[in-house]
C-alpha cells in the first residue's frame, strides 16, 4: 500500500474547509476571489467548473458563463444545485464539455494529483481556459509545514512545485499564460493586523516575487492545427472518344484508305474457292490460320491486305 493509499483525504478535506472559517482562512479565500475574478472576468463561455474540496468556497462568480457547476467529493443532505458529486480524479462529466475550469487547491488535497490535472485537461475544450491554485512550497507556509508536523488546514495538503505543474501542463498540451504567487502574509494566525496587511498590499501587485503563500497558473489548451492535406488524384475509368470533328487530317485519309481497301477485298473474295486454286497450291485463308492458333488477329488494314 502505497502513502497516498494510507492517508485519509477526506478528513484532511473537512480539515481544510473548516480552516476557512478562521481569520486567516477568510483572508486568504477573500484574496483568491480577489484575483481570479479579476483574471477571469473577461472571459465568456457556456459552461464554467470548479473541481475543490467543498461547494462552499466559490471563487469565480462575477464571470460570464450561462451555467456554473461545482464539485463536491462527499455528500452533503443540503446540496444545491450546479453542484455534482465526484472526484476530482474522476470527474462526472463528458470531454470537450467545459469553457473554464478552476481547479481550487484540489491537486494538493487529492491522492492523484497528476490524474487530477489530466481529468481538467480532458473535460476543457479547445482553446478553453485552466486556472490553477494551489499553495507554495517555497513560501513561509511551506517553511511552516517542514517545521511543524500538524496536518490540519492548509497543513495536510502536498505543497506541490508550481514549476512541476507548469511542466505537467505543457505535457498535456497547455500555453501557460500567466503564473503569479499571491499572500504574502505569514502562516501565524495572531499578527499584527495592520502591518500584515500593509505589507501584503505591497507585495501583491509584484508578480515577480515567487515567495507567495499560494500560486495561481492560467493555462490554456492548445488545439494542434490539421495540416491540408492535398488531393489525390484517381485515374479516370471512362475512355474518352473523339468526335468526327476532331479526327485529323492524316487520321481521315487513313480511315478512307481502309474503307477502299477494304471494299475491294470483299468483292475479290465473293467467288467461291474452286479447284483451280487448290491446284495452284492455295491453302486458305491466312486468317483461319491465326484464329486456329489462338491469335487475335490482323486489324481491318491488315485483314484486307491478307485477303488479297
Amino acid at each position: 500500500m502505497s502513502d497516498s493509499d494510507a492517508v485519509d483525504f477526506s478528513a484532511r478535506h473537512e480539515s481544510f474547509e473548516r480552516w476557512f472559517q478562521t481569520p486567516l482562512g477568510r483572508a486568504l479565500l477573500a484574496d483568491q476571489r480577489r484575483f481570479v475574478e479579476a483574471e477571469l472576468q473577461h472571459l465568456t463561455g457556456a459552461r464554467q467548473l470548479q473541481v475543490g474540496v467543498s461547494h462552499r468556497l466559490p471563487l469565480a462568480t462575477g464571470t460570464d458563463f450561462a451555467q456554473r457547476i461545482m464539485t463536491t467529493p462527499r455528500w452533503h443532505p443540503q446540496i444545491p444545485d450546479g453542484v455534482a458529486i465526484c472526484d476530482a480524479d474522476e470527474l462526472a462529466f463528458p470531454g470537450d464539455s467545459m469553457d473554464l475550469v478552476v481547479l481550487h487547491h484540489t491537486a494538493d488535497f487529492s491522492p492523484y494529483p497528476h490524474q487530477v490535472i489530466r481529468e481538467a485537461a480532458r473535460v476543457l475544450r479547445g482553446e478553453g481556459t485552466m486556472a490553477l491554485i494551489g499553495f507554495n512550497p517555497l513560501s513561509l507556509w511551506g517553511m511552516r509545514k517542514l517545521l511543524f508536523r500538524s496536518k490540519e488546514g492548509p497543513w495536510g495538503g502536498r505543497f506541490l512545485l508550481r514549476g512541476r505543474m507548469e511542466d505537467w501542463l505543457h505535457l498535456l498540451g497547455f500555453n501557460v499564460e500567466a503564473s503569479v504567487t499571491r499572500f504574502f502574509r505569514s502562516p501565524l494566525q495572531r499578527s499584527g493586523r495592520k502591518t500584515v496587511s500593509r505589507i501584503d498590499n505591497r507585495l501583491s501587485g509584484n508578480r515577480f516575487l515567487p515567495v507567495g503563500a499560494y500560486y495561481c497558473i492560467l493555462a490554456r489548451k492548445r488545439v494542434p492545427a490539421r495540416l491540408p492535406r492535398r488531393p489525390v488524384w484517381r485515374q479516370s475509368k471512362v475512355i474518352s472518344v473523339p468526335g468526327t470533328g476532331a479526327v485529323g487530317a492524316s487520321r481521315g485519309c487513313s480511315r478512307g484508305r481502309a474503307a477502299e481497301t477494304e471494299h475491294r477485298c470483299i468483292k475479290r473474295n465473293d467467288t467461291s474457292i474452286d479447284g483451280s486454286r487448290r491446284a495452284n497450291g492455295w491453302q486458305g485463308n491466312p486468317l483461319h490460320r491465326w484464329r486456329l492458333q489462338g491469335q487475335s488477329g490482323p486489324g481491318r488494314l491488315g485483314r484486307c491486305i491478307a485477303l488479297r
